[in-house]
């Protein structure tokens, strides 16, 4: 899909693991926050943290009580609504572990980098999947937007 000229995004990217090959390009990253943007946003501010797994462990242990590396953690800004700044949040994107999911699942790592920053700034946007109804919602988006960058559906 091409750019949007009602979409501004600007990303922090934050390289914070051994920035091993296949790491996707600032520009790819954005792409794909883009494609999750496009038409639910017209401004936004994001950051974006490349981490290892033990960055990614001690987060997901001290946000969500879960004491292992995830894919990705989500953590949308908590301004005042009277501050109308275009600050989305902050996605931390753990590189093993993502790669490690690529591997096992048997997809293009690209494919699957893409998948989880979409579905990381989704989160952002207030998707979730707690319950089936708001998983089908959201999976129905992700696979609607990952198709429209010419990936297939990743569940």
């Amino acid at each position: 899909m091409p750019p949007s000229a009602d979409l501004t995004l600007e990303l922090d990217l934050q390289i914070a693991c051994d920035p091993a090959p296949g790491l996707p390009s600032q520009a790819q990253l954005q792409s794909w926050a883009e494609a999750a943007l496009r038409g639910r946003r017209n401004d936004a501010e994001l950051s974006i943290r490349l981490v290892d797994e033990a960055e990614s462990q001690t987060l997901n242990r001290d946000y969500r009580g879960k004491d292992k590396p995830t894919n990705v953690l989500s953590f949308p800004a908590d301004l005042p609504p009277e501050l109308e700044l275009p600050l989305l949040g902050d996605l931390v994107v753990c590189r093993q572990v993502v790669e490690r999911e690529a591997e096992e699942q048997h997809k293009a790592p690209h494919d699957h980098w893409a998948h989880m920053i979409i579905h990381g700034t989704l989160h952002l946007l207030g998707f979730d999947h707690i319950d089936d109804g708001e998983a089908e919602v959201m999976e129905t988006l992700e696979i609607a937007l990952l198709g429209q960058l010419g990936i297939d559906n990743p569940y």
